[in-house]
């Protein structure tokens, strides 16, 4: 690795930090130095301005994301299995999602490219939810009815709520309870009567 890349992953690294635990908003070009170690001029030899630095940042976090989210929905066992594990999957509640707390920055809201990368973070998330879903449903794994898109949404809706929650809270059972109720809510396969060896219903 050059001292060049290794100047840019530290800003970027550095960024990806603060956003996490500041947001957007509250993290500011000088704070990025100083976590860095570098100066001014190699920050803007690497990139325009702060917004140009967020996405790189926000682009790592959300990949980050999602390749959790694959290592277990692609991960080994039944899809049902899969989603059980996403939802029990262990995260930094009180920390917050990396990405979802971009949602609640105003300065991410109002700023095109931050807000078109959030909502592309989240299409990802949901795809993979929804192709996992589908799996589920055609295997009999859990019934079928309602739109796999619409399941998808709850499961996300459950962890994304449950940071929120917890962090309130400030304690992760809100986050806990949130996703054993969705264990619960999952549609499991409906069970076929047993037919006798004459054909009567058992």
């Amino acid at each position: 690795m050059t001292d060049t890349k290794a100047t840019r992953d530290r800003l970027i690294d550095t960024t990806r930090a603060l956003l996490w635990e500041r947001g957007y908003a509250a993290t500011s070009p000088r704070a990025v130095l100083a976590g860095a170690g570098v100066g001014q001029g190699s920050m803007y030899h690497h990139f325009t301005g702060k917004e140009q630095l967020a996405l790189a940042a926000f682009e790592r976090n959300a990949d980050a994301v999602l390749t959790k989210a694959e290592a277990v929905l692609h991960g080994p066992g039944g899809p049902r299995e899969r989603i059980v594990a996403y939802l029990e999957l262990q995260r930094d509640v009180l920390k917050g999602c990396p990405v979802g707390r971009m949602a609640g920055d105003a300065d991410v809201l109002a700023t095109a490219s931050l807000c078109e990368m959030l909502d592309t973070a989240f299409q990802r998330v949901r795809a993979l939810m929804v192709e996992v879903i589908d799996e589920a449903q055609t295997s009999g794994d859990i019934a079928p009815g309602t739109p796999a898109a619409d399941l998808a949404e709850t499961v996300l809706a459950v962890v994304q709520g449950g940071y929120v929650l917890a962090r309130a809270a400030g304690s992760a059972d809100p986050f806990e309870r949130a996703v054993r109720g969705a264990v619960a809510l999952l549609p499991r396969p409906v069970a076929t009567p047993r037919k006798s060896k004459k054909g009567k219903r058992s």
